[in-house]
């Protein structure tokens, strides 16, 4: 038996998992000096990493299919849990749930998930630029129930709907997690990675925590990314880091695109972003 188990950073894309990666990478592992964007496979480790498969697989292995993906998948999963001794953290943008009666997310390698939420409005122009597509080929994307995206190797993420993603991770029943809206972090990051640290039951260090929020500032994110480029950016952008400007949607979307937004979301967002909702329900009425 190990004791070794696993604290999920999961995310729908685009809400903010790597901000939140690098900075516990940095207070954990960074020291004085910091941890480059493109060393933070050194602290967390990824469920759709290739070389698992492969080391799952006994060699280089390309999936053809979602089954064959979700076959290889528990395998896989093992050898992540137990490359890192103890309770680790593995990034994730699968949804908390069964497909065909198996966990994407399995209960008995797990011991807690930290779920980062955006608001879907600013996720959209995130989530055009990251894909290489167009503000409305991103929406009907986060409108996709069967939304999947995969890399070239056929490693898949059942991603979904944006408030099925959502409401997979908060509502998953057993799961110990913490909620961090994104929006919040970006008004606060020392309260909102203080309550991390807090679900985390760690108590940091305040130098080595005031380090790690001056290193892993947005700017400071860009910065490095500018210097030495980013391994993780996908071709079609041109930078990963952008603005991660919150309410930026307002003079990115069309009334007829928010309207399509607060249509589909409307019951998450009531919960998650009333202040949001009542905004945008107004623009929906008259769109």
């Amino acid at each position: 038996m190990t004791d070794n188990r696993i604290i999920w950073l999961a995310s729908f894309p685009k809400s903010g998992n790597t901000w939140m990666r690098a900075f516990l990478a940095n207070y954990f592992i960074g020291g004085t000096k910091g941890l480059s964007i493109n060393e933070l496979r050194k602290f967390t480790l990824g469920d759709i990493r290739a070389d698992f498969y492969d080391a799952a697989a006994g060699g280089k292995f390309e999936l053809n299919s979602l089954d064959e993906y979700l076959a290889l998948r528990p395998k896989a999963l093992r050898l992540i849990l137990n490359a890192r001794d103890g309770t680790h953290f593995v990034k994730t943008h699968h949804q908390s749930i069964l497909v065909h009666d198996q966990p994407l997310i399995p209960p008995e390698i797990t011991a807690a998930a930290i779920y980062i939420m955006r608001n879907p409005f600013d996720v959209v122009p995130s989530y055009a630029r990251h894909s290489g597509i167009d503000i409305d080929g991103a929406i009907d994307a986060m409108l996709d129930p069967s939304r999947l995206s995969s890399s070239p190797r056929g490693l898949f993420e059942i991603i979904g709907r944006w408030d099925d993603h959502v409401s997979s991770w908060t509502e998953s029943e057993g799961l110990a997690r913490h909620i961090v809206r994104y929006e919040d972090l970006r008004d606060d990051p020392k309260t909102g990675f203080a309550k991390v640290f807090g679900f985390l039951q760690v108590r940091p260090d305040p130098k080595q925590f005031a380090n790690a929020l001056k290193l892993t500032r947005l700017e400071a994110l860009k910065k490095q990314e500018q210097k030495s480029g980013f391994i993780e950016k996908p071709k079609e952008m041109s930078a990963f880091f952008h603005s991660g400007k919150v309410g930026g949607w307002r003079n990115t979307l069309s009334d007829a695109q928010i309207a399509r937004l607060h249509t589909a979301f409307e019951p998450v967002l009531q919960k998650f972003y009333p202040e949001i909702a009542a905004e945008t329900a107004s623009i929906a009425a008259r769109a």
